[in-house]
């Protein structure tokens, strides 16, 4: 490898009938993990020491790229190989067109290895290249070993705990006069995503209401882009110092409503009413930081519904050409992530997600609505017109 610093990204062409597909990557011993932590993947995407992040996806015109930062300058001692895993979902490798593996130095972007997969028909995870060390220095080494038990299968082989759903009811414990060993949690490996053709998920379902509930929204820039301008409505520059806004709509079973957002300094709070809170206000879209709300669903009983959206603060004039994912992450359950569709209009504001009370449930219906504000109409104003909220709405500044 030509520097320690790297971008590891799994490739592969979207379209009708073509499985999800996820990059992970497990840090070895003697050929396998010392624990559970030593497993980097959409659950659990950043290992203690620093050395690996998972980035996440990203679509650009069809061709779909599931990103690994690499630092090898952090690896710890102990770790002789990275293993570098592909795994699909909802199908096998046989119904994934042009995948492959390419290593970049992070900082220039050029191109120090690449494999290119071909001829699966029954896998379902593959490893498909690794780093490992020789002689003080690390190299890459393309593998390409496929599995047909999944994510599941490979992990397990190569020491990682999978939590298994329960079947059957658990025979009765035998009795015995020593301590029972403590239990470790083991990994998960579900997740949803949300599509237009199954837009919604219940938390109930899934076990997640209670306990802090992350909203992350990242984005990438695929071209240089500001919006609609010039003859024939041709793009225009975007600049560098793009900010979009993560916000909330909350209406209170007790009747008040209100938003969360940047503007006004109307953070939040998560431990009184709303019980929703925004983090922080991030300008890079990057997957660990990008913009981040917190919803308390310990307090669940108190909403009645909360729709997040994100606005244009400046930068741009328009969603066109920006890619962007939002992960809903409970604190107990599977997280959610959905993309946002392609923007054909002008639009400086989007509805991502309606989050519901309906008594006994709560579910999340992915939106994904791009809105274009009547002339001289608000961003946060064509929202509530559209979802029918009834606020008051004054001009306000960061």
């Amino acid at each position: 490898m030509p520097t320690t610093a790297l971008r590891v990204e799994l490739g592969w062409r979207s379209g009708p009938g073509v499985p999800d597909t996820d990059a992970s990557a497990l840090l070895l011993v003697g050929g396998k993990v010392r624990s559970d932590a030593d497993f980097v993947f959409y659950n659990q995407p950043q290992h203690s020491s620093g050395a690996i992040r998972h980035e996440g996806k990203r679509d650009a015109g069809g061709r779909v790229t599931d990103t690994l930062l690499v630092d090898l300058a952090r690896v710890e001692p102990a770790i002789e190989t990275i293993v570098l895993v592909a795994s699909a979902d909802g199908g096998t490798f046989a119904q994934v067109p042009g995948l492959y593996i390419e290593v970049k130095d992070a900082a220039q972007g050029t191109v120090a290895a690449r494999f290119d997969s071909a001829g699966a028909t029954v896998e379902t995870a593959f490893v498909l290249g690794e780093f490992y060390r020789r002689q003080g220095t690390w190299k890459f080494r393309a593998v390409g070993q496929g599995y047909s038990s999944g994510l599941e299968g490979l992990a397990t082989d190569f020491g990682i705990t999978v939590d298994e759903p329960q079947h059957t009811a658990p025979s009765a414990p035998p009795v015995t006069t020593t301590p029972p060993p403590v239990p470790t949690a083991p990994v998960q490996l579900t997740k949803v995503t949300l599509t237009k053709a199954s837009p919604s998920v219940s938390l109930t379902k899934q076990g997640g209401t209670s306990g802090a509930m992350r909203v992350n929204l990242n984005w990438r820039v695929r071209k240089q882009f500001s919006g609609w301008g010039g003859k024939r409505g041709r793009a225009v520059a975007m600049h560098s110092d793009l900010d979009l806004d993560l916000c909330a709509l909350y209406e209170l079973n007790d009747g008040s409503k209100g938003v969360v957002q940047a503007l006004g300094n109307a953070f939040g709070s998560l431990h009184q009413p709303p019980y929703i809170h925004l983090d922080g206000d991030d300008r890079t879209g990057a997957v660990e930081s990008g913009e981040n709300l917190t919803i308390n669903l310990d307090h669940k009983q108190a909403f009645r519904r909360i729709l997040v959206f994100v606005t244009i603060y400046e930068g741009a004039s328009s969603f066109a050409d920006l890619h962007a994912t939002v992960t809903l992450q409970p604190q107990f359950g599977a997280p959610i992530e959905f993309s946002l569709d392609e923007c054909t209009v002008r639009s400086p504001v989007c509805a991502l997600a309606l989050i519901t009370n309906t008594g006994t449930d709560l579910v999340v219906q992915r939106e994904a609505r791009y809105l274009v504000p009547d002339r001289g109409v608000g961003m946060q104003r064509a929202v509530d017109r559209a979802y029918g909220w009834g606020m008051n709405w004054t001009p306000g500044r960061k």
